[in-house]
């Protein structure tokens, strides 16, 4: 049967899309390893990895057994009263590969929800302290934690995906971000930037929420690490809890398989998900230290107040143990290391082309950061032809592929960005299509 396109742009809703404007859309019959085979029959290198999911690719035999397994015993059950296996090994090795302060875990159903569930212990744990007037978060500018309404609440207030709802989300504290790169020593305004919000309104501030390393889809801006640790630090020093946000670079897409270890820190509360699953099945998680969960123990409610339909799904965590199973054999390593080395080589020439304004590499994750935002749909219909799936945004084209992709594999995907950056560059020139109006 073939893909009925028009109900598509009639009747549903793609993300950020509009159901009067359309956008094009590509329909996927079947994906493996790194590629996706469309319904005419072409094949798309994946350079996104199904939005930084999929970091084992597609149809990897090891999950899909391990889930096939799964379906025959038990596909979902309340988690309220009730626990199963793959729950109970899926969070004993979450506790085994993440910082050692983090022993509890909350499992949750996508990254966002991983962010509101952090937000709450946070508060809930100073209510434990009686210490109630602890009730905003603190974050940086520039971020993004996801599309719900707390976790919009720590994303960019000006320039973000979000700022239309102004009002109606919590009003939150927002330091200047990180101006430092990774890889050099922090610049003393950026740290003095930091500690002159915490000690004016550490008082108030119950948390302080960070992507650790890079911001995602705030801009791609890899910071230094010296900024990570300081954050620590005035954390203790103000009696503010660290969150971290991993959901974007957790399990090895900086190099390291959390970003915090960049930095040698362990924060109070980690959010995961992502690729905790291999991008197979929606999930997440939300894990705290024992000091965390002791004072949520004591507020007022005596409990966590939270807890989702489909929380602890057993499909979704023999798949997450599928995952980490492949990452703890340490083939990741090598590979996110391969990546980084070939992309800071094939990228580096898009540094010259007149439209880009800076090329960066961390990890498996290659970005041409671009002096004006873009017209995505132009731009995909650009990477289509030359056969990968590149999903530019704002001002950013960028790749974070599967971790096995092959060098040949990578080469398309760099080159189609040099292609396609540089006629970009031309054509912004002329102020045509490939640059957005609106």
């Amino acid at each position: 049967m073939s893909i009925d396109y028009c109900f598509d742009r009639q009747h549903i809703w793609h993300p950020y899309t509009s159901m009067s404007h359309t956008l094009p859309v590509y329909g996927v019959k079947a994906a493996e390893g790194v590629r996706l085979t469309l319904e005419d029959g072409r094949e798309l290198i994946d350079g996104t990895s199904s939005w930084w999911a999929c970091v084992h690719g597609y149809s990897h035999p090891a999950i899909l057994s391990a889930m096939e397994e799964q379906l025959k015993h038990l596909s979902h059950v309340m988690f309220g009263g009730i626990t199963h296996e793959s729950a109970i090994e899926l969070c004993r090795q979450l506790i085994t590969i993440t910082p050692e302060p983090l022993t509890k875990v909350f499992l949750a159903d996508s990254g966002s929800i991983a962010v509101e569930v952090a937000l709450k212990m946070a508060l809930q744990y100073w209510q434990g302290q009686n210490k109630t007037e602890k009730n905003r978060i603190m974050t940086v500018k520039q971020g993004y934690h996801g599309d719900t309404f707390a976790a919009m609440s720590v994303c960019d207030p000006e320039g973000g995906m979000h700022t239309m709802f102004g009002d109606n989300v919590a009003r939150q504290l927002f330091a200047p971000a990180p101006s430092t790169p990774f890889g050099e020593t922090a610049k003393a305004d950026d740290i003095a930037g930091l500690e002159a919000m915490l000690a004016e309104h550490g008082k108030q501030t119950a948390a302080l929420i960070l992507e650790p390393i890079m911001q995602g889809a705030g801009g791609m801006w890899f910071y230094s690490a010296d900024y990570l640790k300081a954050a620590r630090a005035l954390c203790d020093k103000y009696d503010v809890l660290l969150i971290l946000d991993e959901i974007a670079t957790g399990f090895g897409r900086t190099g390291k398989l959390f970003a915090c270890e960049h930095a040698d820190i362990a924060p109070d509360i980690m959010c995961v998900g992502k690729a905790l699953t291999g991008g197979y099945i929606s999930l997440a998680a939300t894990l705290c230290s024992d000091k965390v969960a002791a004072g949520i123990d004591s507020s007022p409610a005596g409990v966590f107040m939270h807890g989702p339909t489909f929380m602890a799904n057993p499909l979704a965590c023999s798949a997450a143990r599928a995952s980490l199973a492949l990452l703890a054999s340490g083939k990741w390593q090598a590979q996110v290391k391969a990546i980084e080395t070939q992309l800071k080589q094939e990228l580096a020439p898009a540094a010259v082309l007149p439209g880009v304004k800076a090329v960066r590499v961390l990890g498996a994750v290659g970005v041409l950061e671009m002096h004006k935002q873009v017209n995505t749909a132009a731009l995909q219909a650009e990477f289509v032809a030359r056969g990968v799936w590149i999903r530019p945004f704002g001002k950013l084209i960028y790749i974070m592929p599967p971790y096995g992709i092959s060098a040949e594999e990578l080469s398309c995907l760099s080159r189609a960005m040099l292609e396609v950056a540089a006629l970009t560059s031309e054509q912004n020139q002329d102020d045509n299509a490939f640059v957005s109006h609106g």
